[in-house]
């Protein structure tokens, strides 16, 4: 019966320890320039969002401080996503504009979140402060099922604040929350409304 040598089967070891080493590449090494499409699988998404849910349903009080809690979460979130998008997008240029800022929520951040643009991006007929970004079919309520004592939770409120972060990054300071709008054909409807603070009227009609 043949058996390996010491040195051979010490060289063997290397070889696989270095192999499962380079598998095991860390997320942080990757270059922050290049992107392969949806990096995290649908399916973990709303597992981790699920378990953040529940996680912060546990030390709350009512409605209202869960929504909060969630749109801190979010806030955190947008402050690095608005990094990560600016150190890819050098050649970018800063917003200036209301309409500007909100298009890049709309279609880029929007985009690299979830993998498509917001469904609309409207002002409102009546508050020359307020616009509003709607999707269809929010990915990240999709699988979850929110009991009736619950029923007026919209937990898009993480969404939100993840916009707000950004518009507060990119100098328009809001307010941003979420709101279930159902229409036919799309009942979890969701629209994150967003209040502009009184300077960046007064800083749009400079601009004019």
């Amino acid at each position: 019966m043949s058996t390996n040598s010491p040195s051979r089967a010490s060289t063997t070891s290397t070889m696989y320890s270095e192999q499962r080493m380079a598998r095991a590449k860390s997320i942080l090494e990757r270059n922050l320039n290049k992107t392969r499409g949806t990096e995290v699988s649908l399916s973990a998404q709303t597992f981790l969002f699920s378990e953040m849910l529940q996680y912060t349903q546990k030390r709350v009080n009512g409605i209202q401080d869960l929504e909060r809690k969630l749109n801190e979460f979010g806030y955190r979130v947008g402050t690095r996503m608005l990094e990560l998008l600016v150190w890819r997008e050098k050649t970018a240029k800063r917003e200036t504009r209301v309409l500007g800022v909100l298009y890049f929520i709309h279609s880029v951040v929007w985009k690299a979140l979830f993998g498509k643009q917001a469904d609309s991006l409207e002002k409102s007929t009546e508050n020359e402060d307020e616009y509003m970004i709607s999707d269809n079919e929010p990915i990240l309520s999709r699988y979850i099922s929110v009991p009736k004592e619950l029923s007026q939770l919209n937990c898009n409120a993480f969404v939100a604040g993840i916009v707000e972060a950004v518009l507060d990054g990119c100098q328009f300071p809001s307010r941003v929350t979420a709101h279930t709008v159902p229409i036919d054909g799309f009942p979890q409807r969701t629209t994150v409304l967003i209040k502009l603070d009184k300077e960046i009227l007064q800083r749009e009609e400079l601009l004019k």
